[in-house]
């Protein structure tokens, strides 16, 4: 299993981080990719993945950061370019659900890392939260630049999905999809091809079931990919197959 989405830099994983790698390699998690928030959340992922060979890292700004960690094409290219563990641009995106950042602070900083994303080939992963047509708009004015995009811990409406479809985008399914009143994004997940899908557990957020009500890791990952599997009707086995190969398809650009 690849955990698609995390992150390390947040406690209790960070202070705590070599006993959540071990019970992830014991679960039977082959890589890991924890994500950028802020310019400081950089730093400690700059550390995290020369801590282990499974663990590798992006760069980006959180929507919510972006009034107050503002950074540009440029720096966001030079960053990455640096580090060769440093495989994806992100978290970006819209967020619109809370007034944590301006409006076009956040669709300046979205910009900014969808053409840094573009110039160095980096798959660009999003986030949206009540955003999804001002999300989809700006990502299809660069239909034609062989963008990679990826949904983190999708949530959106079917008719996102199909938009977002039509660009190409690859989609990750969180231990949202495990809980009780999730039946509408269960049945989004139907509809998305198998070869565009993702697992993830954002963790420490998130955690599926049975695991509510605690800190999220990476080791919790099986029981998204068992849901998922559920609901694809398949074999545990085949999707953990076909999500790997998903993974190392859009970063590393080969399958298992």
């Amino acid at each position: 299993m690849i955990d698609s989405h995390c992150h390390l830099d947040h406690e209790p994983l960070f202070s705590n981080i070599n006993e959540v790698i071990q019970r992830s390699k014991k679960a039977g998690i082959k890589k890991i990719l924890t994500i950028s928030t802020n310019l400081k959340s950089f730093e400690n992922i700059k550390k995290l993945v020369e801590f282990d060979n499974i663990i590798y890292g992006s760069i980006g700004i959180h929507p919510h950061e972006t009034s107050s960690n503002y950074v540009d094409k440029n720096f966001i290219t030079e960053n990455a370019s640096k580090f060769k563990k440093i495989i994806g641009i992100g978290e970006t995106g819209l967020d619109f659900f809370y007034e944590n950042s301006k409006k076009d602070d956040q669709i300046k900083s979205f910009i900014n890392h969808i053409e840094a994303s573009i110039s160095l080939n980096y798959p660009l992963i999003v986030h949206s939260r009540s955003a999804e047509k001002e999300t989809f708009n700006i990502l299809n004015e660069y239909k034609n630049s062989n963008i990679k995009i990826l949904m983190h811990c999708f949530t959106g409406s079917k008719e996102f999905a199909k938009k977002m479809m039509t660009l190409n985008s690859y989609f990750s399914a969180s231990g949202i999809i495990t809980f009780k009143n999730s039946i509408d994004l269960q049945d989004t997940f139907k509809i998305i091809d198998n070869n565009k899908v993702l697992i993830e557990t954002d963790s420490p957020f998130l955690a599926p079931i049975p695991m509510r009500g605690k800190k999220n890791e990476p080791s919790y990952l099986r029981y998204t990919l068992e849901k998922l599997s559920e609901i694809k009707n398949m074999s545990f086995s085949e999707l953990e197959k076909i999500t790997n190969n998903n993974f190392n398809n859009l970063f590393f650009n080969f399958e298992n």
